[in-house]
């Protein structure tokens, strides 16, 4: 029987690795948030905001659900929201679009250090499918062990570079949703409100599978809630601040594919460096799960064959991310599967209207049971 008490620690890990796990390449660089945020000036903060609401409770459902029925495949969780048929097509839609996912993050890595160090991208993104590979070899269990440390660290030194960049230059806010507009900034939507939807609904696609298996460690109920909505905010605060120091700075970096080094930059030369190893460690720790994700599909995690698979899914991304610029993959990739997620979002608010009603309906049925035991007594 599992303790009611909160495990502290398990929180820390679970909550860890639910910002580790978004905060990829898109994040971390900055490419991300500007297309999902920043190109909608203040609206895209008021977007953020939606974002955290329904990061809460996605991120809640998934890994409570996969807590209480410990699926025996991480897929099965979109079997239990959308039914078998539709959830078939998730189960392949998603997969597809995790390992196209990782293939961003390959992309990310070269354009990464090939702004910051002038070295090739193909350094960056072998280097990271390198790393990414043994570390899936090595099981969930280390790779949540691994990016859990890793997620705090990165979402800190972001939050405190987005503080800089506003100290920095404060006037910039003022006159941030003036210019905006008539900048040529590539966008997620048309609308800051669809693209806050899009944007956790690709997100959605990586958490599914990955935080369903994680609650099924969990020690209990409130432990896995409390880690989820604790990474949700995290994460979300996150988004604010770094997207806030972007707009007060945003005639500079328009036109980056990796924004956010130009921030630190302009803090020092040294920093700038610094963060640029803080964004590969971004990269890594979204990149690990995302292959782990679609490796454990194809093969079951302990045979040797899993070895393989993953080896040759490192190295086709790596070719395939390495040939489409940076800023396209997260437009093309993101925003397209973004749609498809927001369609699982809907399914899964209609399953739990659906448990709410039935569990109100067996509360009455017993409640009825034990009144007409007592009238007959």
């Amino acid at each position: 029987m599992h303790s009611s008490n909160v495990n502290v620690k398990q929180v820390i890990a679970f909550s860890g690795a639910f910002i580790a796990f978004l905060i990829g390449s898109g994040f971390a660089t900055g490419q991300e948030i500007m297309q999902y945020f920043v190109a909608y000036g203040y609206k895209g903060i008021a977007g953020a905001i939606v974002v955290f609401l329904l990061f809460m409770y996605v991120g809640t459902s998934f890994i409570v659900t996969g807590y209480k029925h410990r699926f025996p495949k991480p897929n099965d969780i979109y079997t239990y929201y959308c039914g078998k048929a539709i959830g078939k097509f998730f189960d392949y839609f998603s997969i597809l679009f995790i390992y196209m996912s990782f293939i961003v993050m390959i992309g990310g890595a070269g354009a990464t250090v090939r702004q910051q160090f002038d070295i090739p991208a193909s350094i960056g993104g072998i280097g990271l499918a390198i790393l990414a590979g043994i570390t899936v070899i090595l099981g969930l269990n280390r790779i949540v062990d691994v990016i859990g440390k890793i997620g705090p660290v990165i979402c800190i030194m972001a939050i405190i570079l987005g503080i800089s960049a506003i100290i920095m230059n404060p006037s910039g806010l003022s006159t941030a949703s003036q210019i905006i507009p008539d900048l040529d900034l590539l966008s997620a939507s048309s609308n800051w409100l669809f693209a806050a939807g899009s944007y956790v609904g690709f997100c959605m696609l990586w958490l599914a599978a990955f935080l369903s298996t994680m609650g099924a460690t969990a020690v209990n109920h409130k432990t896995a809630s409390l880690g989820a909505i604790i990474g949700a905010f995290g994460f979300s605060l996150g988004i604010i601040v770094i997207a806030l120091g972007l707009m007060a700075n945003i005639q500079q970096v328009e036109g980056s594919l990796v924004p956010s080094l130009i921030l630190a930059g302009n803090i020092h030369p040294s920093i700038a460096v610094i963060f640029s190893l803080t964004v590969m460690a971004a990269i890594f720790s979204t990149a690990v799960p995302l292959l782990w994700t679609v490796s454990s599909k194809i093969a079951d995690e302990k045979s040797s064959r899993f070895k393989h698979v993953t080896i040759i899914l490192a190295i086709i991304g790596t070719v395939v991310g390495l040939y489409i610029p940076f800023d396209r993959l997260v437009n093309i990739v993101y925003v397209v599967n973004g749609y498809v997620g927001i369609l699982l979002l809907v399914l899964m608010i209609i399953k739990t209207i659906k448990n709410v009603i039935e569990n109100n309906k067996d509360k009455n049925d017993d409640g009825n049971l034990l009144e007409t035991k007592s009238n007959v007594k």
